[in-house]
């Protein structure tokens, strides 16, 4: 079978090795892995569904983003700071979210803590940039072996994270959550991605 032009070429890009296993990881290496993210409720998505992922596969939440999205009120901040005893019980039966009580009770005190920083920075993207001087950390890496898995800066962020009150938040899971949202450029080099992010533009 012949595949169209357009889509033989989007499968014939050189891709990050860890992106190509399924067709979920590449739309998501492709459109929004090391993309710079400004925009808080994004940022407070990211928190949430990688405090999720502790201990799991990224793509196995991946797959359940849009259930989170319904279940956590579309990643709105202030509502999911309102959940109480009820909306709790109830996430804990969703079956279509990691049901880990507490993954989910983390989510809800994470929101409140969130707010507290919205308050004091005027936003949390102010309030995360800094941690690599308000632009993104290009990596210079020829393969994922090479790869960190934490960093000072990720240190560095991760005890401060702790300090006012987030919860799954170490180092590792910090780390991650920098390289997607692009505080991190850590595509491979050979990767068609790199070049254009490193530039600091979308492409």
């Amino acid at each position: 079978m012949k595949l169209p032009w357009a889509e033989k070429e989007r499968v014939m890009k050189k891709r990050c090795v860890w992106s190509i296993k399924d067709p979920i990881y590449i739309e998501y290496h492709d459109t929004e892995w090391g993309v710079p993210v400004y925009d808080d409720r994004k940022l407070f998505e990211f928190l949430i569904l990688e405090g999720a992922q502790a201990g799991l596969s990224w793509l196995t939440i991946l797959k359940r983003r849009e259930n989170y999205r319904k279940a956590f009120s579309n990643f709105d901040p202030k509502k999911v700071a309102q959940y109480k005893e009820a909306e709790i019980k109830k996430l804990l039966k969703d079956v279509g979210i990691i049901r880990n009580q507490l993954k989910i009770r983390a989510s809800v005190s994470n929101a409140k803590a969130f707010l507290e920083v919205q308050k004091e920075f005027g936003s949390f993207a102010t309030y995360s940039w800094q941690f690599v001087n308000n632009k993104p950390i290009i990596g210079k890496h020829k393969n994922v072996k090479s790869l960190p898995a934490t960093s000072k800066e990720s240190d560095l962020f991760s005890k401060d994270l702790k300090k006012r009150g987030f919860m799954f938040v170490g180092s590792t899971i910090v780390y991650a959550h920098m390289q997607a949202t692009g505080m991190v450029n850590d595509h491979t080099v050979d990767c068609f991605r790199y070049k254009g992010l490193a530039k600091n533009r979308d492409i």
